[in-house]
């Protein structure tokens, strides 16, 4: 691997240019399903809001110029037959920009200001710098000229509907350069601490240290893994708001939340080489555990929603987690872990578990996390296998984290649970060819064609052979030339970009690729491993993929599909290297 620092170049039409630590983002996407023909600031402070609109304009005619935008993790550029601009992060809350030959308009995204919503705009008499105050984000953004001169500054202190905004320009042959900054409510004027070439630099090898710790191994053979951990370095905020730590967001497009599941993947990927914010990862949504001992559907910077759970993989995680960790955990983590794992273990038991009920049930399609799943068709609050299984492993864990701890008798009642629900498993859901589900609230158990009736494979070699070997001969059903499809093919109720009715997912994914090596049906394992790898490798990292085509689905720039990857490729690499030396492959 080179000792270079990285420069791999990404479209930000699918990818927002960002650094770790902000709260902010470059890009031409606005909201689901809108994008503008002009990068914009978005802050993802109170939401997703696009704040200011940031226009490159012909210096000769005033006119927005045509250019070309090319991005690498340290540099942004806007590039034009008349000149340039470059953007580049000082620091997590301040972009530089700096430009020759072209001229920059930086304007408040919305015309329209009310009492709720909309940018009001001044010149701060304290030191002449230009200030927006977002009412949508409640944080400021303040343009301070460092070069160059302000062309013109329209709509200052305007109310209702105005164009509101700066134009920088230089002189001919010169440049221009400001800074943009979001903040809270007033700090010291701005004052450069390094020159723009400095603070690039500083950008790019900033990222550089990121990959080399959480992808060392990274070669020719895994060509996506450097684009993989700058979309998940770029995720990642400061503790700010309802957030109580480092957290990779799922995206900072919209997606820009922390899902009590997704999280368990980044933790994942990063454990190896970036310990900490695995563990910070994992730990989050516990951080917001309420007293029934439920997590939240999801947390962001100004919103916690308990108004779903999603499916409790958090003791599979746990395992894997401590299996990648470079250092065990201490006794305090492991006390720590060991009260909430436990809390959230029993309101599945007891919240999600019917009277006179041996198995689980969800609510909704929504707490499995396959919101839209055909499973769900007959009945949304259901039994469903998939629960259960991952319910059996979080038992299991729990009675491996009790003996660890000195508890010995609550680590058998913990076994004891998990190979009773395993019988109630088998014998209420498995019909010899296949895992059912049935309505909680009572009816008739029915099959589907979704790859979750399938996800008992996480159970490896806990499951009798004749079961995980079926499982396996069905789930090679769905594997397309792209990776697994989650409604099978040949359903009726099969949409290509039906969310878990047809597309690609990873979770999906790395939860069978693993249950699967444990049942001893490596070779399939392997070509889903290969398959999923080349599908990121071709088509990025976006939320979901049709099966069919590989062509990325909804969010452009997910992270659990990168730190999926991250976790596949280097799993893929450490098993080839094994092969070659003839030792075992290890975490």
């Amino acid at each position: 691997m080179s000792a270079d620092p990285p420069d791999t170049a990404f479209s930000v039409h699918d990818i927002p240019f960002s650094a770790y630590g902000s709260w902010f983002g470059i890009s031409f996407v606005l909201a689901e399903n809108t994008r503008s023909e002009d990068l914009h600031l978005v802050s993802h402070q109170n939401g997703m809001h696009a704040v200011l609109r940031l226009v490159p304009l012909d210096t000769a005619t005033g006119e927005r110029a045509e250019t070309s935008v090319r991005a690498t993790p340290a540099l942004l550029g806007w590039t034009a037959a008349e000149g340039r601009a470059h953007l580049a992060y000082e620091s997590p809350d301040t972009v530089r920009v700096r430009g020759t030959g072209l001229s920059l308009r930086i304007t408040a995204a919305a015309q329209a200001l009310t009492p709720f919503s909309g940018a009001y705009f001044y010149r701060d008499p304290v030191d002449g710098a230009h200030t927006f105050s977002s009412y949508e984000t409640g944080r400021r953004y303040r343009i301070t000229v460092l070069s160059g001169a302000v062309a013109e500054a329209f709509g200052s202190e305007a109310l209702g509907s105005a164009d509101r905004g700066l134009t920088v320009t230089a002189e001919a042959g010169g440049s221009w350069e400001v800074a943009v900054e979001e903040l809270d409510s007033a700090r010291p004027p701005y004052r450069p601490s390094a020159a723009f070439g400095q603070v690039e630099e500083a950008a790019r090898r900033a990222f550089a240290a990121f990959a080399a710790a959480v992808a060392p191994w990274r070669s020719a053979d895994t060509p996506a893994a450097e684009l993989a951990a700058y979309v998940v370095w770029s995720a990642t905020v400061r503790p700010a708001g309802l957030v109580t730590r480092p957290a990779v967001l799922m995206s900072k497009h919209w997606m820009d939340k922390v899902w009590s599941w997704d999280h368990c993947f980044n933790a994942l990927a990063l454990a190896p080489g970036s310990p900490g914010l695995a563990w910070d990862q994992f730990s989050l949504p516990f951080d917001h555990q309420d007293e029934t001992g439920a997590l939240p559907d999801s947390v962001t910077h100004s919103e916690v929603l308990y108004n779903f759970v999603k499916p409790p993989i958090h003791g599979w995680a746990l395992r894997r987690l401590r299996d990648r960790l470079p250092e065990p955990l201490g006794p305090a983590e492991l006390a720590q872990i060991y009260g909430r794992l436990t809390r959230w273990t029993d309101f599945w038991l007891t919240a999600r578990r019917a009277p006179a009920s041996a198995l689980p049930h969800y609510q909704h399609g929504n707490d499995s996390g396959w919101d839209n799943a055909t499973t769900f068709d007959p009945a949304r609050v259901a039994v469903t296998a998939d629960l259960t299984a991952v319910l059996i492993l979080q038992l299991d864990e729990l009675a491996r984290l009790a003996a660890e701890l000195g508890f010995p008798d609550e680590a058998r009642r913990r076994t004891e649970a998990a190979d009773a629900l395993q019988r109630a498993l088998l014998d209420e859901l498995w019909d010899g060819e296949r895992f059912l589900s049935r309505p909680a609230l009572g009816g008739s158990p029915t099959p589907s064609a979704s790859l979750l009736d399938l996800m008992p494979i996480v159970l490896g070699d806990r499951l009798p052979p004749e079961v995980r070997d079926r499982l396996a001969d069905r789930i090679a059903t769905h594997l397309t030339a792209f990776g697994l499809a989650t409604e099978h093919p040949g359903s009726p109720h099969y949409e290509p970009d039906g969310y878990w009715r047809g597309p690609v997912w990873a979770p999906a994914t790395v939860l069978i690729e693993d249950g699967l090596r444990r049942a001893g049906h490596e070779r399939l394992a392997d070509e889903i491993s290969a398959r999923f790898r080349t599908l990121c490798e071709t088509s990025g990292f976006a939320e979901n993929f049709d099966a069919l085509t590989g062509r990325g689905l909804r969010d452009r720039a997910y992270t659990w599909t990168a730190s999926s990857y991250l976790l596949l490729a280097r799993d893929h690499l450490h098993r080839r290297a094994a092969a070659a030396s003839g030792t075992a492959a290890t975490a």
